[in-house]
């Protein structure tokens, strides 16, 4: 017991509370990532393309406006008042979502991508806030915190599904409202433990912070209107957002070629064939809600042991692969560096890409050895989300690690940045194969086999192929990828050949 006290007095105030405000802030995106697409196609009549089309807006604008919240947060507002601002427009956007009708789809799903666009970087800011910088306990803190992301996903996940076998979506939404409630109650308990730490908004006058904080209102209010006008408008909207992420990429390649100091223009070039190879994982990765998620309503028999599967369920095998098997990849590696083998950035990336290919391709043997309705076995969709998950563990983690090593000081802001937008931009993508799907309208599951055996096999060889790409450009990748400069004999520096 004294043991446990004192592990307990070592956690820096606010970082526990932020554990359970991190779950139940958690649990409302996850009733709605896991639902949309089936709310708007079996309640609201949209069509697949139409509704698919919403979801990769939706998911878009939820991480594309992360980078904008970073910089509101402690800027103009308070990161704990924009977090409790943020969750307050998730509750208003849940209740309008749950009036059933298109109009207040709209207006809930602007609410609500607003509120959850600005506040998680605010969450993860507030409990970076909690340590010094040479603290080793941070790093702990967010897994921590990122297994109460997962856990928050799982119950939400798991409730979804049940108000999903009635389709009671009424009542889904308002218990999505739960756990937003439960982190505006925590985090005003607890709201001199949160306050901010070392903050542009914290060292101005009182007028200063008045002025700020008008500003930043004025500005959290006016983005609900922008984003339900462009809601509205998916198609443009998408356009508008891939043409914006191709300057942005362009820009950095121009960067990178006018960039003076040799070690870190290399890196950067490594860093955007590695993010344009992370553009096409996470594009599929993120057809789970959408694309694969009809395929499984539609065309799966997803009873199990006489036990039916509710849709939403299924995102829970990438759930518990991921809390299960992380702490496992991470002994595998330990030991396999151990032995001497090389697992580095772009061997993980590339092996990635392989597996999610490997799932996309299980899915079309699946549909051949479908039964005389044309139902797939279950086992056969499990199967796919096993493999995408792994592949999620060897790319997900090393992400933000990998930008922190191969971007240059000055770049660093706008680095992260883009890689945070390519997440947004293959949620777009994502949206457009899901939009190939057929309606189920068009005909029985043994119909419409063949339209998604074409579609997954095309989508699974397209992985394998970038998987294999980055499989030969591994030595080129290495020889980029420099830790430091080591002097020549003649005294000058030339790159160390190290790879991240």
């Amino acid at each position: 017991m004294s043991s446990l006290k004192s592990r307990l007095a070592r956690i820096p105030d606010g970082a526990g509370v932020l554990f359970f405000v991190q779950l139940f802030s958690t649990l409302g995106f996850a009733v709605l990532y896991s639902t949309l697409v089936l709310y708007a196609t079996k309640h609201l009549h949209f069509s697949t393309k139409d509704a698919t089309a919403v979801m990769g807006v939706f998911g878009a604008f939820n991480y594309g406006l992360h980078l904008f919240g970073g910089y509101l947060g402690g800027r103009f507002l308070s990161n704990r008042t924009l977090f409790v601002g943020g969750m307050a427009l998730q509750v208003v956007g849940c209740g309008c979502i749950s009036g059933g009708t298109v109009g207040l789809l709209y207006w809930g799903l602007a609410l609500f991508l607003t509120g959850s666009g600005l506040n998680v970087t605010c969450l993860n800011m507030m409990l970076t806030q909690r340590f010094k910088p040479d603290d080793v306990r941070r790093e702990g803190a967010f897994l921590w915190n990122y297994a109460g992301m997962n856990v928050g996903f799982f119950i939400g996940f798991t409730a979804a599904g049940h108000y999903q076998l009635t389709e009671n979506y009424s009542g889904l939404f308002i218990f999505a409202t739960v756990g937003n409630i439960m982190a505006i109650v925590l985090a005003s308990i607890y709201w001199k433990t949160l306050a901010d730490r070392d903050t542009p908004l914290a060292e101005v006058d009182a007028r200063a912070f008045r002025r700020r904080f008008t500003a930043g209102l004025f500005i959290l209010a006016g983005l609900v209107p922008i984003v339900w006008f462009l809601l509205q408008h998916p198609h443009g909207t998408e356009t508008l957002v891939k043409a914006i992420s191709a300057v942005v990429a362009l820009s950095l390649a121009w960067l990178a070629f006018k960039h003076r100091d040799a070690r870190e223009r290399n890196n950067m070039w490594a860093y955007l064939i590695l993010t344009l190879g992370s553009l096409v994982f996470w594009a599929l990765y993120q057809m789970a809600p959408s694309g694969l998620q009809l395929f499984a309503v539609n065309n799966v028999d997803r009873k199990v042991w006489g036990v039916e599967i509710a849709p939403q369920w299924i995102s829970n095998i990438n759930t518990v692969v991921i809390v299960v098997g992380g702490p496992l990849v991470a002994a595998l590696f330990t030991r396999l560096r151990a032995r001497g083998l090389r697992i580095d950035v772009p061997r993980q990336f590339s092996a990635s890409l392989l597996l999610m290919g490997l799932g996309f391709l299980a899915l079309p043997v699946g549909i051949a050895m479908a039964d005389g309705r044309g139902m797939v076995a279950f086992r056969w969709l499990f199967a796919s989300y096993v493999l995408q998950s792994i592949g999620e563990l060897l790319i997900s983690p090393v992400g933000y690690a990998m930008i922190g090593k191969l971007a240059p000081r000055q770049y660093q802001g706008v680095m992260m940045g883009a890689w945070m937008l390519v997440t947004g931009v293959a949620s777009l993508f994502a949206g457009d194969f899901s939009g190939m799907v057929p309606e189920p309208s068009e005909g029985s599951a043994g119909a419409t086999n063949p339209v998604y055996s074409t579609l997954f096999a095309e989508l699974g060889a397209g992985s394998l192929a970038v998987g294999v790409l980055l499989v030969l450009l591994t030595p080129l990748l290495r020889k980029l990828i420099t830790d430091k400069e080591t002097p020549k004999p003649d005294g000058s520096l030339a790159p160390d050949g190290g790879a991240a």
